[in-house]
């Protein structure tokens, strides 16, 4: 078989291009409380796509429901001073991740947090295992931050409730 010069030039582009989208990350997950940080939930594989960060879960021992998903600022899972001066769970990892300084939630579609991911599904078992994808999002923007799952849902909004409502932090992991 011959291959030309456009024909090798063109595979060369081709291979180029999917290593760009080949960064991948697995974080292990936990358990938090006001105590600390508590047993192993399971994981988050992260992966970079053309359509930007796919998060692929695998979480068990969790509330059935949508709970709120973010990246927040510090690569710290531990407790912290709550809203009442209290220890709060997952407290020391920060706000959500922000870098232009918006000062708002309007979720993964938005133009607020950098940090706002979709909701993640928890089935009636407890289990975790619907991947989403965050178009704004890559592995490099969410090295050395905090992986954050909220009690509650998320309404991508900042009404009523600050921050989509999502409420105390129960489980949390740290990219590397």
């Amino acid at each position: 078989m011959r291959f030309n010069v456009v024909t090798l030039a063109a595979a060369t582009i081709v291979t180029g291009a999917s290593a760009a989208y080949a960064a991948t990350e697995t974080i292990t997950m936990n358990a938090i409380d006001a105590n600390g940080i508590g047993k192993e939930i399971g994981t988050l594989v992260l992966s970079d796509t053309q359509t930007g960060l796919q998060i692929t879960p695998r979480l068990v021992g969790l509330p059935p429901g949508d709970h709120g998903f973010h990246a927040h600022v510090n690569p710290n899972c531990g407790p912290g001073p709550g809203p009442n001066g209290q220890p709060a769970a997952g407290m020391a990892a920060g706000d959500h991740y922000d870098p232009a300084n918006t000062g708002k939630h309007l979720g993964p579609y938005g133009e607020g947090h950098k940090g706002d991911m979709p909701v993640l599904i928890v089935d009636a078992r407890g289990k975790a295992r619907e991947t989403v994808a965050v178009p704004h999002l890559t592995v490099a923007d969410v090295k050395g931050r905090a992986i954050m799952i909220h009690a509650g849902g998320d309404n991508y909004s900042d009404q009523p409730t600050p921050v989509g409502g999502g409420g105390a932090r129960i489980a949390c992991g740290v990219s590397k």
